[in-house]
Order: C-alpha cells, then structure tokens, then sequence
C-alpha cells in the first residue's frame, strides 16, 4: 500500500504541489525549496501513515507546510512591513546601499522585480541602487535633467514597492516547457534561418505562447519565467527575422501552429480512412501493372520492390488532382538575408504516427552545363535504417550518370560517378553488365491499356479521390504502413536501399 501511495504521489502530486509554492511564494527559488520540504514531509509521513482520504492529507501538509513557511518569512522582514521602499534610499549621498539592502535581507525582492522592470526604468534602477550613483550622475549619463530623474525615481518608489510584497504567478511553460516542430517549405537564408533559430526550446515556448495570442513583452516574460530585459531582446530578434509580428507593445507569432487537439482530428480521421485507401491504391497498382506495363520498366528492380515507388506515385499524383496538397505555385516570402520561405509549427502530441517518408531527388543548376533533364526521385522511407542508406540527393553529374545508364551509354560516363552510384544501389553489377536499379517510367509510351482496363483504372482513381477527401491531411506514412500490415509491402533490413527510386525518362 506504501508503494502504491508513493507512486500515486509521485506521478500526480508533485507537479501540482511546485505550481502551488510557485503561486504562493512568487519566487522559483523559494518554490523548489518549499516543494521539496512538502514532498519529503508526505514520503517520511507515508512510512508510518496509510490516510483514508489521500488527497486531502496531501494538501492539508502542503497547507501547514506553507504556513510555517511564510511565518518564517514574515518574521524575518516584519520590521519592512510599515516602511516604504523610499527608507532604502538615499538620494545624493554616498551611503553603503547595496549592504543596507543585504542586511535588510531586501536585496533578493529588489533583483527579482527587476527581472520585470522595461528598459525605460531598468538602466536607472541599476544605476542608482545597484551602481550607488547620485541624481547629478545619472542625469548626466542618460542626458536628463535632474528633476527628471527624481520624477522617475518616485515612479520606480511605487512601481518597486507594489511588486516587491507581491506574489508573482508565473505560467506553467516557465517550469514545464512544451515543444513544437516544424515543417518548413522553401530557401533557407544564408545563416540557415529559420532552421538555425527555431529549434531554440525558449524560441519555440515563445512561438507556442504566441499564436494567434498576441501579448505584451511583460505577459511573455511571467508566462515563461524569463527577465523582462532577455525577453525584450530576444523579441526585437524574432520580429527582425520575421518569425514574430509587433503591433503596438504586443507581439504575435508570425507563422500558424497546429494545435495538438487539432492534430488529433487529423490522425483519427487517416486512421479511419486507411484501410479502404490503402486497399484501393494497392489494387490500382496491381492493375496497372498487369494491364498498362508498357509505362514503367520494373525488371531492373522486380515487381516487389517496384511497388514501394509505384504505389507512393499513385497516392501523390491522386492526391495532387484532388488538390489536397493546396496550392503549391507562386513565389515564396523573400526573407532576411536572401532566404524565401513559408513555415507550418505543431504541437508536440502524445501518440504515436506513423513512420516518416520523404522525397529527395537530383539537384543540379543551369550554371553547371546541363545536358540532360535529370527527373529522379526516391521516396525515403523511416524504416529501421533505409532511410540511411541512400544520399539526401543526387548531384547533375550523379544524376546524369544514372540517366545514361538507364538509356544505355554508360561508356559516356566517368568511372568516378559510375563507383557512386554503385556504392549508393542505384547501379548494380551483373552478369550482363553494370545495369540500373531504379524504376523507370516512360511518359512517352504507347499505353497498352484496353477500354475495359483503362475504365476501371479511371473508376479506382474516382473512388480513391473520394477517400482522400475524407481525410485531407494524410501523409504517405499511413499508407505505408497498412501496406506492409496488410502483406502487399515486404519491409525488412535486407530491403535494397534503392527501393522507392524512380526515373523518368
């Protein structure tokens, strides 16, 4: 029974008891301390202790405990309690404040309103309390005249003594951040924003705060438990990189973040949908390569392998004449730094999805000679370690090589690119030769489809286009998935790095 009641503490207790200090006592300081007197005062009680109403003893210690400490603490400070925080200071004489304050024991209140003062008052704060610096100095260096500077002084009396004696209630992302990825779509900038700057954990409890939230530097700096000072800075840096908007003194994410509760529609919608997607998709496939094999050249690979590429090319070109991946044409944002790019955010979730499966092809620029238009992709598939085994991408001269390799003029090629793309599976040595490994698709082919044929492949992609509308946010990876579940994919480490290559001629 100890065990169980230790384990129940410990898994939903604790959290609940440090928010509770942190609200009480205002400082994470203090909270840590206070929560951990708690903690141990329920374990060592829980030796001896089996309650009949385990939450309400639980926080009947918290309560007792809290109370003793702050009896503690108004002793400690109760001769401050009648004075203004004007007794501390001293204006245009060269006493020993910061010692006053120490002995005072004031010191760590007066630091910890700081961390919430703007710019506009901080600099004389610390000048004048911290520095000892007199009103004559002050007002020289921040070019004011001294009555001015006594002004402000007399604000900062008041702005001090009514955050001095209050309890600060900090949001929960300052003890318990969340976290949020990315999907990014374009150029980086030549820094590698926005990829450098939003994998931050403070820039992305930012982000989170945020959307479609806007707030003051102030409210983002209690909700994460951040000084003021850092928290300003660190906004005119996300405002210059365009990745936070500011109107007036409040800031707002620039870019939309998916909500986890949003996320979850998605996925239970996909998953209710991908049996007869997947189903429907597989038989399309299995009839176009029975029926219209003239298209595609699967003996380099076997009809096996071939269909890892085949049947992602069906669901992207289905779901691109849905128009389920929007519109992808127009020019991106230019961005700081010669970048051009759009960013999509999303909530960290707490279930599992299915595994990633990307898409990488040649790259190559006209500055380079082309002579031939490389069209090569792979679908790169998160599985055990496939997704290793292969190059992000091809270089033109990669490309080309496995372009002429594929129409036959290897002799063309170097022996240096034709050794790479041995090494990477996309070539393979026989007893015919070096020969491709990819799938090859011929746009240009004769179909050799009849009327019969050709109308029930026209009527599978209506019936999957159907399907796709009901869950618009599917990802190739669910596919995949039900795939191999369902024994029309065969995944295994002996799987051909190659699988999911395709080119077209």
């Amino acid at each position: 029974m100890t065990d169980t009641l230790i384990a129940e503490f410990v898994g939903n207790y604790l959290e609940k008891i440090f928010y509770f200090c942190l609200k009480k006592t205002g400082s994470g300081n203090e909270a840590e301390d206070l929560s951990q007197e708690i903690a141990l005062q329920i374990l060592t009680a829980l030796q001896t202790t089996v309650p009949e109403n385990f939450s309400a003893w639980v926080w009947r210690i918290a309560r007792n405990c809290y109370s003793l400490w702050a009896e503690k603490k108004h002793r400690r400070t109760v001769y401050l309690s009648g004075s203004d925080i004007g007794d501390y200071e001293i204006c245009d004489e060269n006493a020993e404040i910061l010692d006053e304050m120490i002995r005072r024991e004031d010191l760590a209140l007066l630091r910890r309103e700081l961390a919430f003062i703007g710019s506009n008052y901080r600099n004389l704060i610390v000048a004048y309390y911290f520095e000892n610096k007199s009103v004559r100095e002050i007002a020289g260096l921040l070019s004011l005249r001294e009555d001015a500077v006594k002004k402000r002084l007399q604000r900062i009396r008041t702005i001090l003594k009514e955050g001095m004696y209050m309890a600060r209630e900090f949001g929960k992302r300052s003890y318990n951040p969340e976290n949020v990825n990315f999907v990014k779509n374009g150029t980086d900038g030549k820094f590698g924003q926005p990829w450098t700057i939003v994998h931050h954990l403070l820039y992305k409890n930012i982000f989170l705060q945020a959307a479609e939230n806007p707030s003051t530097a102030e409210e983002l700096s209690l909700e994460l438990g951040i000084a003021l000072p850092y928290m300003q800075d660190e906004l005119e840096f996300l405002v210059r990189e365009e990745l936070m908007v500011q109107s007036g003194d409040k800031y707002e994410t620039a870019f939309p973040i998916v909500s986890r509760a949003e996320q979850r529609v998605w996925h239970d919608a996909n998953r209710a949908v991908t049996p007869s997607l997947t189903a429907k998709l597989c038989e399309l496939v299995d009839l176009y390569l029975h029926e219209d094999g003239a298209k595609v050249n699967v003996s380099y690979t076997g009809c096996d392998v071939a269909k890892w590429s085949l049947l992602l090319l069906a669901f992207d070109e289905l779901m691109v004449a849905c128009e389920n991946f929007g519109n992808r044409c127009g020019s991106l944002p230019k961005r700081p730094d010669d970048g051009e790019w759009t960013l999509t955010g999303y909530e960290s979730i707490d279930w599992k999805e299915p595994e990633f499966v990307g898409q990488h092809g040649c790259w190559w620029e006209d500055t380079v000679g082309v002579r031939y238009p490389v069209e090569f992709q792979q679908y790169k598939i998160s599985l055990g370690r496939h997704f290793e085994k292969t190059p992000v991408y091809l270089n033109y001269k990669e490309g080309e090589t496995l372009y002429l390799a594929v129409h036959g003029r290897l002799d063309e090629c170097e022996q240096v690119y034709v050794d790479k793309l041995l090494g990477y599976g996309y070539l393979r040595k026989t007893d015919e030769g070096i020969l491709p490994n990819v799938v090859v698709v011929d746009r240009n082919a004769r179909s050799s489809c009849n009327a019969e044929s050709a109308a029930k492949l026209s009527i599978l992609a209506e019936e999957i286009k159907a399907l796709m509308k009901r869950a618009p946010k599917i990802e190739r990876g669910y596919i995949v998935e039900q795939a191999i579940a369902d024994g029309w994919l065969t995944f295994s480490d002996d799987l051909i790095p190659s699988a999911g290559a395709y080119i077209y001629l």
